[in-house]
């Protein structure tokens, strides 16, 4: 107990108290300060699933969620499988793909900010080069949540990768070995041993990929702030705005609280249905 009692004061500290502090914020309304001032019991969460956008915001995140994950997780499994292919000069094509983990989310978005800039950015240069109709991707509400969801992929694909590559590397050779004896090609080993022995880690993978994506917020205030349209007001950028931008401290206590709810039915199904195709050695 004693060797746990920093962790638990830290957790109590910085999770706990602010966690429970949500909840009982949610059931009042507040002074510009945040202090609760008269209690409204449920009226807070009445009042935000009668927004029309928070429910653009609800709709927007699954949205993006749907995008992100599968996309992200499948590029990190390709990129992971490609180094993890014994050839020469391997290590520089790993350090490469991980390399992103390095930068924070505002240098990254600011990247991607000038790529998708309407006049002078790279990927319309490119379809100018083309003779292809200009895009507005951060402006046209079709584009700007695909286009914040491409900038998610790059940012989380480092991440993602390394795990799946150190999944790739603790499988035993003797699976393969045997597989090769018995003359077993390299998309039959795939299906039959790399990915159910590779199963513990992508199911980690998935469940914290899912965790952020439900959480997203710096790439979306840096690149869209929430626009346009709303299109791309995640659920998080939705609480942040009502807090501290138009100072309804209740409102986004209630939101903070369904976005926890969302994040637990999910893990929870995730838990429930994704672990039983885990297989352990």
């Amino acid at each position: 107990m004693l060797y746990l009692f920093p962790s638990f004061l830290l957790f109590s500290v910085f999770v706990f108290y602010p966690m429970m502090k949500t909840v009982y914020l949610s059931f009042f309304l507040t002074d510009y300060e945040g202090f609760p001032s008269l209690f409204v019991g449920l009226e807070n969460y009445a009042y935000i699933f009668q927004s029309e956008s928070f429910r653009k915001s609800i709709i927007a995140t699954f949205i993006f969620v749907l995008i992100t994950v599968p996309f992200g997780v499948l590029l990190a499994l390709f990129l992971a499988l490609l180094a993890n292919e014994k050839l020469k000069g391997i290590g520089f094509f790993r350090t490469i793909f991980a390399s992103n983990m390095g930068m924070s989310v505002a240098a990254s978005s600011v990247i991607w900010l000038f790529l998708f800039h309407p006049s002078i950015g790279a990927f319309n240069q490119f379809l100018a080069t083309f003779h292809l109709p200009q895009v507005e991707w951060l402006l046209d509400p079709s584009w700007a949540i695909i286009s914040v969801s491409i900038t998610t992929i790059w940012m989380n694909t480092g991440f993602a990768f390394l795990i799946i590559l150190g999944g790739l590397q603790n499988i035993d050779e003797y699976l393969y070995e045997n597989a090769n004896i018995e003359g077993a090609g390299y998309w039959y080993q795939l299906k039959r041993i790399t990915l159910p022995m590779l199963s513990p880690t992508m199911f980690f993978i998935i469940t914290v990929s899912l965790i952020n994506a439900f959480q997203t917020f710096g790439q979306v205030d840096i690149l869209t702030q929430g626009g346009p349209a709303e299109s791309t007001n995640l659920i998080v950028y939705s609480i942040y705005r009502e807090a501290f931008i138009n100072y309804q401290f209740g409102p986004a206590s209630a939101q903070s609280v369904v976005l926890f709810l969302c994040i637990l039915v999910v893990t929870i199904l995730q838990f429930k249905f994704g672990e039983k195709k885990v297989h352990y050695q």
